[in-house]
C-alpha cells in the first residue's frame, strides 16, 4: 500500500519544491538562533548558479562535499540536486588517509569545503586527487 502523499517517480527535490509552494513561511531549519523557512531556499538557487557558472559543473559529475552541519550544507545539497550532480558526503571529522580514501572512492571531480576546513584536511592543505576545491570565501557560492 502507498503512504499518503507519496507519488511514484518523485525525487526529494520535487517534494521539497512542493513544500516551498504550499508552505513558504513554515520553518524548514532551526540553526543556532536562526529560523530558516522554505522560502529561503533561494540560497540553493544562487549556489546552483555559482556551481554551474564558476565551477563548470555538469549533470552527472560527482561532487565531494566536506562541510560541517550548517545551512550551507542543505543549500549545497539542493543545488547539486538541481544540477543533477551526485553528492559524495564526506564526514568533516575525517582526516588524513581516511579522507583521501573517501575522496578516491567517490571519484569526485570537484570538492566543496567550508572556509573553516582551510589547511585542516590532514594531507597537506587543499591538494586533492582528481578534485578542485571551492571555498565560500572565494566567491564560489555567491555569498549565501
Amino acid at each position: 500500500p502507498r503512504r499518503r502523499g507519496h507519488q511514484a517517480g518523485h525525487t526529494v527535490l520535487d517534494v521539497f519544491r512542493q513544500h516551498v509552494r504550499q508552505r513558504p513561511r513554515h520553518p524548514l531549519l532551526l540553526f543556532q538562533d536562526q529560523v530558516l523557512t522554505f522560502e529561503t531556499w533561494s540560497a540553493s538557487n544562487r549556489a546552483a548558479w555559482a556551481l554551474q557558472r564558476r565551477a563548470g559543473l555538469r549533470r552527472g559529475q560527482t561532487v565531494a562535499v566536506f562541510l560541517p552541519n550548517e545551512p550551507a550544507y542543505l543549500w549545497t545539497w539542493l543545488a547539486l540536486a538541481k544540477l543533477g550532480c551526485p553528492m559524495a558526503c564526506l564526514n568533516c571529522n575525517v582526516r588524513g588517509r581516511a579522507l583521501r580514501h573517501a575522496l578516491e572512492a567517490a571519484e569526485a571531480t570537484v570538492m566543496l569545503a567550508s572556509p573553516g576546513e582551510r589547511g585542516n584536511m590532514g594531507f597537506g592543505g587543499f591538494v586533492v586527487t582528481r578534485a578542485t576545491v571551492l571555498r565560500e570565501d572565494s566567491g564560489g557560492f555567491g555569498g549565501f
